[in-house]
């Protein structure tokens, strides 16, 4: 048996707008492939049943929970993107901080050049990194 693990973001109605928003940010990003809820289903028609993406040779699953569910993302879990330029850097942290919010403001923390974390738009936590 092969054991395969990739990280697993589920939302309550936005996978779709995530996912879009997500490979629209990263170079060579992709969606891989969506399954939707058809009529009957457990989740509402032409919701996410299941799609996976691929960030930076990562793969990411999502969902549109069917379950409404009292809880959301937090940034005990989040995205780590190692930048090779400030402008790099300065891109992700504004088009990722936009709509959302942010736990460190960017600066230098001694620990790199420059770093900021951000959750976004859909809750979901980026920290941004320039070695």
């Amino acid at each position: 048996m092969s054991i395969h693990i990739e990280p697993f973001l589920m939302f309550q109605g936005d996978a779709e707008k995530a996912m879009d928003f997500y490979v629209s940010l990263f170079p060579e990003a992709k969606v891989l492939d969506v399954k939707r809820y058809g009529p009957g289903e457990a989740g509402p028609e032409g919701s996410i049943m299941q799609a996976r993406f691929i960030l930076q040779n990562q793969v990411v699953m999502c969902i549109d929970s069917p379950i409404k569910h009292a809880f959301n993302f937090t940034p005990s879990f989040s995205f780590f993107v190692t930048c090779e330029t400030e402008d790099e850097l300065k891109r992700f942290y504004e088009a990722l901080s936009e709509g959302g919010g942010t736990l460190m403001p960017l600066d230098n923390y001694g620990f790199s050049r420059k770093f900021g974390w951000v959750n976004d738009r859909f809750g979901v936590s980026w920290q941004i990194n320039l070695p």
